[in-house]
């Protein structure tokens, strides 16, 4: 990651009540992996309540839209979301 990147970022918001079935889980962690593999994706749950963030690299906001309503736990209906792009200013260099 570099500054002047643009990334794109998924806020999921909870809203269905049922429990996520183990399999559309295990998908959506699947699907987030595969798409590691060609592309920057940093995500995770949050702690203290339902829902997480997805930060992800695409080219432009079409192809991050049709990304978000592939993944398994959206196109299930579990989650809604927000989508946001975000130009990156700072990136430490980290440890």
């Amino acid at each position: 990651m570099k500054p002047g990147m643009t990334l794109y970022i998924r806020n999921d918001r909870r809203i269905s009540n049922d429990e996520i079935e183990a399999h559309v889980f295990d998908d959506h962690l699947k699907y987030l992996f595969e798409l590691s593999k060609t592309r920057t994706v940093v995500g995770g749950g949050y702690v203290n309540e339902p829902g997480g963030m997805v930060v992800f690299e695409a080219s432009d906001l079409n192809e991050a839209r049709e990304i978000t309503k592939k993944d398994p736990i959206i196109h299930a209906g579990y989650f809604d979301y927000d989508l946001k792009e975000w130009e990156l200013v700072i990136v430490s260099k980290g440890e």
